[in-house]
C-alpha cells in the first residue's frame, strides 16, 4: 500500500523531519484503511475525537467479557442477574472515585451530558447562570426553564447568560458580577470549551458561586477524558460526562452531585426501578439514584464507561496531559506556518491558558464543509465542519464577510492520536491551499460532496458485494 505521505498530492517538505508521540493508548480501529476517491486505500487518521471518541481496548474487551453473562440489573435471582446488578453497581463506585465525588455524591447513569443536564435541569430550585460559550447541552436545558440570551427579558424561573470577555479573567469578574447582581440557584459552565479547547478554573468558579449561595454544575463531556477532575477539592457540586467522549462509546453518561435537589425533583423517567411502592392511586417514588433511573438501565453502557475511567486512572500522573500537549503544539504551530488558516480563540493572548487538544480553525476561500470532504476524500482524514452545537460561540469567534455560513473546521486529538496525524493534516492542508482539491466536488447544496464518488460502504453494511452507493453521496 502506498502511504499517503509519499502521494504526489501531499509535498514530502510539509511534514515534520522528528517522529513526534505515538498513541498513548491502544484504540479499537486503529489500524483502520478506507479508501480514496483515487482507488488507494491508507490508514484512517481520526480527528474527531471531540465528536465521538473510539473505543479503547480495554473497554471493548471488557463488554466482551461482560456479553455472555448479559441479564437485567436489580431483582434478578439468577447468577447472570445476580453478576451484572454487582457490576451496575460497582461501575457506579468507579465513576464516583474516578471523579473524585463526595462520600454523599449521588452518581445516576444517564444516555449522555445531554441528558444528565436535562436531568438536573428538572431539580434545579432557582435561576441558572451560565455563560455565553456553551455547548448547546449548556444552553436549551436551561431556556426550557424559562432562559434567555444576553440582553433579553428573564423569563419563568429564568436562566442568565453571561457574555465572555476578552480574557479569561475579566469573564471570572463578569460571572462574578452577575451572581452578585441578582440570586441565582445555579452557575452552570463547561469545564473545556469544545470549539476551542480551552479550559475553565473550575475551584475558581466554584468560590464565586459558593460565596453568593449557589452551586456550580460542569459540562465535563469534553474536559473529563483529557483532565483530572476532583469534585471535592474543587468544590464542584454537579459533573455530568458522557461515555462515548471518553473511549466507552456504549450508550451511557453520568450526572455527579449532590442528592437533596435530585431527591426533591419529580422522577426523570417514570417507570419500574424508580419507586419503592405503586398503588392505583399514589406512588412512593425511591430517593435518588435510583428515582431517576426509571426502566432497565444500560448495564453494558456503564460497565464499559467505568472501564475506562479505569483505564485512564491507571496512566503514569499527567501522562495524558504530556501527550496532549506535545501533539496540541504540533498542530497548532503546524496551522500558523500555512498561510490562509486561522484558528479560533475565545482568550488568544492568554498565555497561561489551560487547554486540551481541540483546534478549530476556518481555511480562506474553502468553505468548511468543503474543507472537511477534501480532507476526507482525498486524504482518509476525518475532522468535523459546522458550528459544533455552538452556535452563539461561533458567531462571535467568525465574521458573517470571512464565514458566511459561520462554520468552522475543528481537529481533535486524543488517546490514540500520533504525530503523524497531526503533520498528514498540516500536509493537506498546505496541499489545498497550494493548489487546491484534485478531484472535483459538487456545490453547497450538495454538500461539496466528491463528484463522482467511488468509494462503496463496506458489504456487510450495504448488504451486499463492492459497488453498493457510496457512504459520502449525500
Amino acid at each position: 500500500m502506498t502511504l499517503l505521505s509519499e502521494s504526489p498530492s501531499v509535498p514530502a517538505e510539509s511534514f515534520r523531519g522528528d517522529a513526534g508521540p505515538g498513541p498513548l493508548a491502544e484504540v479499537v480501529g486503529a489500524g483502520l484503511e478506507v479508501p480514496l476517491v483515487t482507488g488507494r486505500a491508507v490508514r484512517y487518521v481520526n480527528l474527531d475525537y471531540a465528536a465521538s471518541a473510539p473505543a479503547l481496548r480495554a473497554v471493548a474487551d471488557q463488554v466482551t467479557e461482560l456479553l455472555p453473562l448479559y441479564s437485567s440489573v436489580h431483582r434478578g435471582a439468577g447468577y447472570a442477574s445476580a453478576v451484572c446488578t454487582s457490576a451496575y453497581e460497582a461501575a457506579r463506585a468507579t465513576v464516583a472515585s474516578f471523579i473524585g465525588a463526595r462520600r454523599d455524591d449521588v452518581v445516576i447513569f444517564t444516555r449522555n451530558t445531554t441528558d444528565a443536564l436535562n436531568l438536573l435541569a428538572s431539580a434545579v430550585p432557582g435561576p441558572v447562570v451560565h455563560l455565553d460559550i456553551e455547548h448547546h447541552a449548556n444552553l436549551l436545558p436551561w431556556r426550557a426553564r424559562g432562559a434567555r440570551v444576553a440582553g433579553a427579558r428573564v423569563t419563568g424561573t429564568g436562566a442568565r447568560a453571561v457574555e465572555a470577555r476578552e480574557t479569561w479573567r475579566d469573564t471570572l469578574r463578569a460571572v462574578s458580577d452577575e451572581l452578585a447582581r441578582t440570586p441565582a440557584a445555579l452557575l452552570s459552565v463547561t469545564g473545556a470549551s469544545n470549539v476551542t479547547g480551552e479550559c475553565l478554573p473550575l475551584d475558581e468558579l466554584a468560590g464565586l458561586a459558593h460565596a453568593v449561595g449557589a452551586r456550580i454544575a460542569v459540562d465535563g463531556a469534553q474536559l473529563v477524558p483529557h483532565r483530572r477532575v476532583d469534585l471535592a477539592a474543587s468544590g464542584v457540586d454537579y459533573l455530568a460526562f458522557s461515555g462515548h467522549k471518553i473511549y466507552a462509546p456504549f450508550g451511557a453518561g453520568v450526572l455527579v452531585g449532590r442528592g437533596d435537589w435530585l431527591d426533591a425533583a419529580p422522577p426523570y423517567l417514570a417507570g419500574g426501578g424508580a419507586v419503592r411502592q405503586v398503588g392505583l392511586d399514589d406512588t412512593d417514588w425511591a430517593a435518588a439514584p435510583a428515582r431517576h433511573e426509571g426502566g432497565t438501565p444500560n448495564v453494558v453502557g456503564a460497565v464499559a464507561l467505568a472501564a475506562a475511567c479505569r483505564f485512564i486512572d491507571s496512566l503514569p500522573g499527567g501522562a495524558v496531559e504530556a501527550h496532549e500537549r506535545s501533539l496540541t503544539d504540533r498542530l497548532v504551530s503546524g496551522l500558523a506556518a500555512i498561510d490562509g488558516v486561522r484558528p479560533l480563540r475565545l482568550w488568544p493572548g492568554s498565555a497561561d491558558q489551560e487547554r486540551i487538544g481541540v483546534v478549530s480553525f476556518t481555511v480562506d476561500g474553502w468553505p468548511a464543509q468543503h474543507v472537511a470532504q477534501y480532507l476526507s476524500a482525498e486524504h482518509g482524514i476525518g475532522v468535523r465542519d459546522g458550528r459544533f452545537c455552538a452556535h452563539p460561540l461561533l458567531a462571535r469567534l467568525t465574521t458573517p464577510s470571512a464565514v458566511p455560513d459561520g462554520a468552522a473546521v475543528r481537529a481533535s486529538l486524543g488517546l490514540g492520536s500520533r504525530a503523524a496525524d497531526v503533520d498528514r493534516l498540516i500536509a493537506a492542508l498546505a496541499a489545498l491551499r497550494a493548489q487546491g482539491p484534485s478531484w472535483a466536488y459538487a456545490d453547497a447544496a450538495d454538500g461539496f460532496a466528491p463528484r463522482p464518488d467511488p468509494r462503496v460502504l463496506p458489504g456487510w453494511l450495504a448488504g451486499g458485494p463492492s459497488g453498493q452507493p457510496s457512504p459520502c453521496a449525500g
